[in-house]
């Protein structure tokens, strides 16, 4: 594997991101060109994409399981791709990982009111930003570079995705609704 370059500008910019397909993606459309907690916006970002998928496509059940199926793949080579090309393990502006992984979580929540939606957003940034247990775990175990790296920023956001819809089917369990 050949050790990535020093890029001739600094990262995150919106000509890091504009250079490549890969960067686009990964980066969220330009979500995570925010300097203020970019996985947040990006969470934000997959939330109003998600409503609007769903209020114009109406993919239903089949349609979601593809977008977020294809989505996982591609984030997993776009991650992979600009982790190698920023030179870091896993860049902070990469924000696919939360847009994929909180879709899954909508999806799998419906229906849901927007007070729902909201619980699941505070619930998932939870375990996406203080990474415990399981998602500490998944955070550690595809470290690197390569495909192994660009595994391992997606990882972690899909465990703390399972890790919310754990705690969303406990609350429905304990409590109905």
């Amino acid at each position: 594997m050949d050790a990535p370059t020093p890029l001739p500008w600094p990262v995150p910019s919106a000509r890091f991101m504009w250079a490549r397909l890969s960067h686009l993606v990964a980066m969220g459309f330009g979500a995570g060109l925010s300097r203020i907690a970019p996985g947040t916006v990006g969470t934000l970002w997959a939330w109003a994409a998600f409503l609007l998928i769903d209020a114009l496509a109406a993919p239903g059940d089949r349609g979601w399981a593809l977008i977020i199926g294809v989505g996982v793949l591609v984030g997993w080579w776009a991650s992979t791709q600009t982790a190698r090309r920023s030179g870091i393990a896993d860049p902070s502006f990469v924000v696919v990982d939360e847009v994929v992984a909180f879709w899954l979580v909508l999806w799998m929540a419906a229906p849901t009111s927007l007070w729902g939606q909201a619980v699941c957003f505070a619930l998932f940034r939870y375990f996406d930003a203080a990474k415990p247990g399981p998602v500490a775990w998944a955070d550690q175990v595809f470290k690197g570079s390569g495909w192994r790296g660009g595994w391992g920023v997606m990882f972690d956001d899909l465990v703390a995705a399972f890790c919310t819809l754990l705690v969303v089917a406990l609350w429905r369990f304990v409590w109905g609704g």
